[in-house]
């Protein structure tokens, strides 16, 4: 019963959310402008405000929230820890630095989507390599290449940085960095959706493997499971996850921390219900926060920037609660 409460509730957010969003902005409309609009009786100007540029982001902003928070699930599960996030492995440097590789070699905006996600990928593969060579199965391997992946792709990102010119290149790669979905369009859509409901479709198709890492790696052995390749495949859909969101939105953090932790205190750690509560609270999340920050000041306000203040005040209360629960 309570889940089902807190599945209502937040699907009467994200309504509400959605609806204020295709009014509120720099260009506010009036319900009566939405509803002109959408029975196509509205004027041009608003026509376009709303079908070329409020709904595209808002879009993209729902699914952007939804796979950061599903793919933090994972992570969270993979690795038995509430305070893990979707960059642990070094998914996010690596992405960053395939960004900041294709705008310095004036790459296309295609060409910048296609390399941020190979670098992502690129940057947990060579995690991934480092903890075989540690020569242990585990999770502890697993995070020390991850450590050493993220340090790696970020000090190449900082020379990219310092080799970029300063007076345009420079600008677009830390305006990128600081996450936005601005320049989202429809063609982007196109491509990203599908991909991003794949992944988390087949995440959440998933949700009993990722109860089984509730136990420890001998239990699951006793039942004959592949403990070993469940945690890289787990690991691998929950990266390209996060490599996507990446490439539309860049670097958006907190979501894939604050929103599985959230979920999982409302409605319970079982993940066929915890992944679509969290993908549900994510994409509230990033909604609200993609509106503030393109409403609350006559220039917008870069997307990542808001998640940070917003996920700082919410980490407080995560670690109050880890802390009641004697896990800290």
């Amino acid at each position: 019963m309570r889940s089902r409460l807190c599945f209502a509730a937040a699907l009467l957010v994200l309504a509400l959310g959605f609806g204020l969003s295709l009014i509120i902005g720099r260009y506010a409309l009036s319900p009566v402008d939405l509803l002109h609009s959408l029975e196509g009786r509205g004027a041009p100007e608003i026509r376009a405000v709303l079908l070329q540029a409020r709904l595209p982001r808002m879009i993209a902003a729902l699914f952007v929230g939804a796979a950061l928070s599903m793919s933090g699930s994972a992570f969270q599960s993979v690795f038995r820890n509430p305070l893990v996030s979707p960059d642990l492995l070094g998914a996010l440097s690596g992405a960053a630095f395939g960004a900041a590789g294709a705008i310095i070699a004036h790459g296309s905006a295609l060409t910048i989507e296609i390399s941020t996600f190979l670098g992502g990928c690129c940057a947990v593969g060579f995690g991934f390599i480092v903890a075989r060579l540690v020569g242990r199965e585990g999770v502890l391997p697993l995070l020390l290449g991850g450590l050493i992946s993220s340090a790696l792709f970020t000090a190449l990102l900082s020379l990219l940085k310092y080799l970029a010119d300063p007076f345009d290149q420079l600008p677009t790669i830390i305006y990128w960095l600081l996450g936005s979905l601005a320049q989202t369009d429809w063609p982007q859509l196109v491509v990203l959706v599908p991909l991003l409901s794949l992944g988390m479709g087949v995440l959440w198709a998933s949700g009993r493997v990722l109860d089984v890492f509730g136990l420890s790696d001998d239990e699951a052995r006793s039942l004959g499971l592949p403990i070993g390749l469940l945690r890289l495949a787990m690991l691998a859909v929950a990266t390209a996850l996060s490599a996507l969101t990446v490439s539309l939105a860049g670097i958006i953090g907190w979501v894939g921390l604050i929103m599985p932790h959230m979920a999982r205190l409302l409605i319970g750690p079982e993940h066929r219900r915890l992944l679509p509560f969290a993908a549900l609270l994510g994409a509230c999340c990033l909604l609200l926060a993609d509106t503030a920050a393109r409403s609350l000041s006559p220039s917008e306000i870069p997307l990542g920037m808001m998640t940070e203040l917003l996920g700082a005040l919410g980490f407080i209360l995560v670690l109050r609660q880890l802390r009641r629960e004697g896990r800290l």
